[in-house]
């Protein structure tokens, strides 16, 4: 048995689940509503406020979709509660970001600046120009917006100029040695 599957998911106060047919769940909480159609062979049951995930058997396939789906969803209730943030920082002389109105504008050693506009499920916030603050409710979409805008300049390995994740650590490279 998953030991992620069977752990039960505690549905905190103010957020509403529901389960409908052709296992479609909507997750209703204080930041906002997510919806998701899961996998018809695994079913979701709410006792009280309390959610479980079942599988019909143990299928090679149903056993590994049991603990994907439990995080799927408790994910989603984690989200209408509290949110996920991913936390970008630029390194290099020169390479900055701003927000201007809704975009997300950066300098990044390129001969234009690179705007990147804010979705209405994701919010940018730039606490200084050396760092970058996505948030949002789905942890799928904040999670490859953050790739994206660090897709734009990742960072290199000689000097570690560019965008990187705040617990990322850039493995440095040694130069060129002189010539003889």
């Amino acid at each position: 048995m998953s030991r992620i599957g069977r752990a039960p998911i505690t549905i905190p106060a103010g957020v509403e689940v529901k389960v409908t047919e052709g296992n479609h769940i909507t997750v209703k909480g204080p930041k906002g509503t997510l919806e998701r159609d899961l996998v018809p062979s695994i079913t979701v049951e709410q006792e009280g406020n309390v959610l479980h995930v079942k599988r019909p058997n143990d299928s090679k396939e149903n056993r590994s979709l049991h603990g994907l789906t439990r995080t799927l969803v408790d994910n989603m209730v984690i989200g209408v509660t509290h949110g996920f943030e991913k936390k970008l920082e630029i390194n290099g002389v020169g390479y900055r970001a701003s927000k201007e109105g809704k975009n997300l504008v950066m300098n990044l050693g390129y001969s234009h600046q690179i705007i990147v506009p804010e979705t209405e499920d994701i919010q940018i916030d730039v606490p200084d120009a050396n760092h970058i603050v996505i948030k949002g409710i789905d942890k799928q979409k904040v999670g490859q917006f953050a790739a994206d805008v660090r897709g734009k300049r990742p960072p290199e390995p000689y000097k570690g100029k560019g965008v990187k994740y705040d617990y990322e650590v850039v493995r440095r490279k040694e130069g060129k040695t002189g010539a003889k």
